[in-house]
């Protein structure tokens, strides 16, 4: 993410109305605003099929699934961030357009501009939101993805699936993927 120097701190209704005016995506932190980079052949592929696959498993629920523009917003941090891919089964995110509180799951695809920050920062202010029971990073280099799922007891608890597994569970979805339906149509160089 770049910073995109303002003369004071935006309130979240300001980036909200300024964003919306945007060629290009900013996420919001504590009143500052970032630029996003564009995302690779990779992992825009990977986050497509994590989307569709997703999309045709909830058809028919009350679950609705968003890919990269739509943005999460953490109140309790002020922040918005774009996840690649989230579900939200919560009706009270109908009422909002243009971002959503509820998720119930979050993908992101890593990239090395945004893979520190993915694992970190952002993962412990997604915690944060009491409705999301999966945090999901899939990696884009290699055929491994780590499912952070919430336990009863609310400790976030590390599933690593690589190649040699075949499938992978969203436990909050109760879906089970094919990892090469996830990376379909994608080339490791």
């Amino acid at each position: 993410m770049i910073a995109v120097s303002e003369s004071s701190p935006l309130t979240p209704e300001e980036y909200l109305e300024w964003e919306s005016q945007q060629d290009i995506k900013h996420e919001y932190i504590a009143g500052e605003i970032y630029a996003m980079a564009g995302a690779s052949d990779t992992h825009v592929t990977i986050a497509g099929n994590i989307f569709a696959l997703l999309r045709n498993h909830v058809r028919g629920s009350n679950c609705r699934v968003y890919i990269s523009d739509m943005k999460v917003r953490l109140e309790n941090f002020n922040r918005f961030y774009y996840p690649d891919v989230l579900v939200t089964c919560d009706s009270r995110d109908q009422e909002t357009s243009n971002y959503k509180c509820y998720p119930k799951l979050i993908i992101e695809v890593l990239s090395d501009s945004t893979e520190a920050f993915d694992r970190g920062d952002k993962f412990i202010d997604y915690q944060s939101l009491e409705s999301l029971e999966e945090y999901v990073l899939i990696n884009s280099k290699l055929k491994r993805i780590e499912c952070f799922r919430r336990n009863d007891q609310g400790l976030w608890v590390l599933k690593v699936y690589h190649a040699d597994c075949g499938n992978i569970k969203l436990e909050s979805m109760n879906f089970q993927i094919s990892l090469i339906d996830i990376y379909e149509d994608v080339s490791f160089n």
